[in-house]
């Protein structure tokens, strides 16, 4: 326990009460009425208008710098980042940051040059399974080449459509050609397994829901996937075998039309053609979903991949056009994240302002989400300037990673972790968004508010008692506290609480620091994307 525990509570409680505490003006939103930005919020704003909803109104300054950064890097921003977007009277500033948050990584403070590729590796090895250990077998080695694939092709903006039709098409070893672990990372390595796990990844759709005639068509182009082991302990090598006998005889494409191949065809390379032409819906819609339900919490078409017919998109307008405009940028899926964070839909506040039943489908709030696992942890070792030991000792050989080492950056979902298991990480089994759990717990809030493990992090933190030291006046301390856990400088109110509090300490102030730290961490509003 902090060694005044009781006094944290009694802080923590006057807290929660002075952040929502009115009539002051509120931390959160700006009170003005949210205006359309472009062809995203005139889509949305139409459908509140035809549905009756009142959005919420447009997020804070502070409250959108978290948002951003969170969504786009997974990562806070540091005290000096979010004083000087808080401070900047330019009135393009948010475009600007999305910008920089987007592309331009060297801008970042050291050690975090590869934020974005970071971050939405993770996200990408979550759907492709990346995995050492059972049930998805890849080891060690495998995982290393896949991941640096993902990371690589993604710090270097590899158009959509490359990506993934090197995925579906590539042939050799799975230790010296990364892609080819994606027919290695799945559970059943028959073709129905296969078709299966192309058609959750790249179609957004779940195939064993399918008619068995409809699956075993599609599963025909994936039969003649063969492979053998060599001399290298663990190695694979995956190839297409023309020996292997197609099964079924026919391939027929989802949309129920045949394929035509001759005996030499790789059945992969026409089923790929067929995913990838841009008349194809399957394809762009399932992206710019997941898109969209990354940065928004919610599909346009929810679950983000159970996309079937008698599911319908929340506005199919609004999805029809991220589908054209992920075709005009050639499949470059940065212009679709761009559209997105630059609109009000995303920028609104997460305090809804309707009780309609559908509003949260309509998107007229932002939606309240825990943090993800690996982001939570991160953000604790930023604030308090610590680390997290990661090792695994299955599979051999041993798994160890460098101090440092951020946990969206951890490759490998065999990692051991007490704490990212606890909170909810993906196993990485299935590639389903649900394999992920950010309800919070019981168990997640006590070891928050009573474990060693994130008190001593407080406790020993030099880099808090650097933020406490850095001169300036009375309230300064205060100020970098806040900004360093919650981005945003305290209010008027809040102020009231915490000033006394560490007026009382008597020149010691870091027992009041301990404690306020502690009561920030353990605040819904550190806790949750919002």
């Amino acid at each position: 326990m902090v060694k005044s525990f009781i006094p944290a509570l009694v802080l923590t409680a006057a807290l929660a009460g002075a952040a929502t505490d009115r009539p002051f003006v509120s931390p959160f939103e700006t009170g003005a009425a949210p205006v359309p930005h472009g062809k995203i919020d005139e889509l949305v704003f139409a459908q509140w208008s035809r549905l009756g909803i009142q959005p919420a109104y447009p997020a804070s300054d502070s409250v959108f710098l978290r948002r951003v950064y969170l969504d786009v890097i997974g990562t806070l921003p540091t005290p000096e980042e979010a004083a000087q977007f808080l401070k900047d009277p330019d009135p393009h500033k948010r475009a600007a940051l999305i910008d920089r948050l987007l592309d331009r990584p060297e801008l970042f403070a050291p050690g975090r040059a590869d934020a974005f590729a970071d971050y939405w590796a993770m996200k990408w090895s979550e759907l492709l399974r990346v995995k050492s250990e059972f049930p998805i077998n890849l080891w060690p080695n495998a995982v290393q080449a896949y991941y640096r694939f993902i990371h690589t092709s993604i710090r270097d903006n590899l158009p959509y459509d490359r990506f993934v039709r090197q995925l579906l098409l590539s042939s050799g070893s799975n230790f010296r050609v990364p892609e080819v672990n994606f027919y290695r990372a799945v559970q059943s390595k028959e073709p129905q397994g296969l078709a299966q796990a192309v058609a959750l990844t790249f179609m957004g759709t779940r195939s064993e829901k399918w008619p068995k005639a409809r699956l075993d068509g599609m599963a025909a182009f994936f039969s003649q996937v063969a492979y053998k082991s060599t001399s290298e302990w663990k190695e694979e090598i995956v190839y297409f075998d023309p020996a292997k006998p197609m099964t079924p005889a026919l391939a027929v494409f989802p949309d129920g039309k045949p394929a035509r191949l001759s005996p030499s065809d790789d059945p992969r390379e026409a089923f790929a053609n067929w995913l990838l032409a841009p008349e194809n819906p399957w394809f762009s819609r399932n992206i710019v979903n997941r898109i969209w339900y990354w940065l928004l919490g919610r599909g346009i078409v929810h679950e983000p991949d159970d996309i079937r017919p008698d599911n319908s998109p929340a506005n199919p307008e609004l999805l029809a056009f991220l589908e054209r405009e992920l075709a005009a940028s050639h499949y470059d899926l940065k212009p679709i994240y761009r559209l997105i964070l630059n609109s009000q839909t995303y920028q609104l506040s997460s305090i809804p302002r309707t009780a309609h039943a559908d509003a949260a489908a309509q998107f007229a709030s932002y939606p309240l989400r825990r943090l993800d696992a690996e982001v939570l942890i991160d953000a604790v070792c930023q604030i308090t300037g610590t680390t997290e030991d990661y090792s695994s000792p299955i599979p051999e050989p041993f798994t160890f990673l460098p101090e440092g080492q951020r946990s969206i950056a951890i490759p490998d979902g065999s990692i051991t972790s007490a704490f990212l298991d606890m909170f909810g990480r993906p196993t990485r089994d299935t590639g389903r968004e649900s394999d992920r759990n950010n309800q919070i717990t019981a168990e997640q809030r006590l070891h928050l508010l009573n474990s060693s493990h994130i008190q001593l992090k407080i406790q020993q933190s030099a880099r808090l008692r650097s933020l406490m030291q850095a001169g300036g006046q009375p309230r300064d301390p205060i100020d970098r506290l806040y900004l360093a856990i919650l981005s945003r400088y305290p209010t008027d109110q809040e102020l009231k609480v915490v000033g006394p509090y560490f007026q009382a300490t008597q020149g010691n102030k870091w027992p009041a620091t301990v404690d306020l730290a502690w009561a920030l961490i353990n605040s819904a509003e550190f806790l949750y994307r919002h």
